[in-house]
C-alpha cells in the first residue's frame, strides 16, 4: 500500500493520478475541512474516467499532527509520499508552520520507522537551499545559512528536512525533492495559480527578480522514478528553467491573448504596499496578501542547477513553452 499525504494539494492530486494510472494501491489522508472531490478537477485534465480512478483511492480522514489517526492510516503501508505542508510567509504564522511542517513531518518519519516503511519521499522546497556566494547556480550542496533573512516557511521546511535525515540515521530509506515554483492546475487554486490568474487578467508591471520553475508533472515523474529506483538518502533540486518574472509573465500573458508587462515595479513601492497590507490586516482582521518576504523574493535573483537528477536517472524536464501552453489551455 502507498500512502500519500497532502493528496488534495497541487503535487498530491497529480501524484495520485499517476500512481493510480500504474494500478498502484493508494491510500490518501485528508483533513476533514478539505474537499476531496476537488481532486476530480485534476483527474479530469488527464482522463474521462474520473470517477473510476477516484473511487480506487482509499481516503482516510487524518491530520499529520493527529498521531492516533495517522497510526491507523499507516497500517499495511509500504511506501510514503509526504506532500502535505502549509505555505505562509507571515512571521506571525510561525507556530502554525512549525506544527504542520516540522512536527507533522516528525510524526510521519516516526511512523515510517515504527511501521518498517520501505521508503519515504518528502516534498521540500528550494527555499531550504542556501544562497550561492560565488554567483554560481544553487544546487544540493549549497549550504543553508541560518544567519540569512530566511522566511518562516523556509525555516520550518528546513527543520522538516532535518527530521527526514534523522530518520535515515535510524534506518529509514528516504528521498527529498526540492522543487522550485511549481506550475500546474491545482484543485484548490493555490500556489502558482496566482501567477496564472494575474497573467490571465492582464498585468502591466513586473518585478526584477528571477526564479526557478518546474512543471508539476515533472515533479511527480521524478518522485515516482526515484521511489522506484535503488537510490535512497539523497536530495534533488527540481527546477526545469531559471527565468525572470518579466519573461514568465510575458509568455503567460501572450498565451492568454493579453499584452505583456512593460513597466518595472519599484522595490520601495512594494515594501510600502507591504506595510499598508500589514496595517490593513491589523485594522480589519484581513488575510495578508503581500508579506515582506514575498516582496524580497520578487526582487531576488535566484538560479538553480538541477543536473544531479538529470544525471542520476537520465531525467529530462519538460520545455517551459510546452508547460505554459498546457497550463494556460487548462485555465482558459
Amino acid at each position: 500500500m502507498i500512502l500519500v499525504t497532502g493528496g488534495t494539494g497541487l503535487v498530491g492530486s497529480h501524484l495520485l493520478y499517476f500512481l493510480l494510472k500504474e494500478d498502484a494501491p493508494v491510500r490518501a489522508i485528508y483533513r476533514e475541512s478539505s474537499d476531496i472531490n476537488a481532486v476530480k478537477k485534476v483527474f479530469g485534465l488527464y482522463t474521462s474516467e474520473v470517477d473510476l480512478l477516484f473511487n480506487k483511492i482509499e481516503w482516510v480522514a487524518a491530520d499529520i499532527i493527529d498521531i492516533p489517526a495517522l497510526t491507523e492510516a499507516f497500517k499495511n503501508v509500504a511506501t510514503v509520499y509526504h506532500c502535505a505542508a502549509t505555505i505562509n510567509f507571515e512571521a506571525s504564522k510561525y507556530s502554525l508552520l512549525k506544527k504542520i511542517n516540522e512536527e507533522g513531518t516528525t510524526n510521519i518519519v516516526n511512523l515510517c520507522l515504527s511501521n518498517s516503511v520501505k521508503k519515504l519521499c518528502y516534498v521540500s522546497s528550494v527555499a531550504t537551499l542556501g544562497s550561492s556566494v560565488t554567483k554560481q547556480a544553487v544546487n544540493e550542496e549549497t549550504l543553508w545559512n541560518p544567519d540569512e533573512k530566511n522566511n518562516v516557511y523556509a525555516i520550518t521546511k528546513y527543520a522538516a528536512e532535518m527530521q527526514v535525515w534523522r530518520g535515515t540515521q535510524e534506518g529509514l530509506d528516504a528521498i527529498i525533492v526540492n522543487p522550485g515554483i511549481i506550475l500546474g492546475t491545482s484543485p484548490q487554486d493555490g500556489g502558482s495559480s496566482r501567477i496564472i490568474s494575474l497573467a490571465k487578467r492582464g498585468i502591466s508591471y513586473y518585478p526584477s527578480g528571477t526564479m526557478g520553475i518546474v512543471d508539476v508533472k515533472d515533479v511527480v515523474r521524478a518522485m515516482i522514478a526515484l521511489m522506484n529506483s535503488e537510490i535512497s538518502n539523497e536530495k534533488y533540486v527540481l527546477v526545469g528553467e531559471n527565468i525572470s518574472y518579466k519573461d514568465l509573465l510575458s509568455k503567460l500573458t501572450r498565451l492568454f491573448g493579453k499584452k505583456p508587462p512593460t513597466k518595472k515595479l519599484s522595490r520601495q513601492l512594494m515594501y510600502f504596499l507591504s506595510t499598508m497590507d500589514w496595517l490593513a490586516s491589523k485594522l480589519f482582521n484581513t488575510k495578508r496578501n503581500l508579506a515582506k518576504p514575498m516582496v524580497r523574493s520578487m526582487f531576488k535573483v535566484s538560479r538553480y542547477d538541477a543536473s544531479k537528477i538529470e544525471n542520476a536517472i537520465n531525467f529530462q524536464f519538460t520545455h517551459i513553452d510546452d508547460t505554459l501552453k498546457r497550463v494556460t489551455d487548462e485555465n482558459k
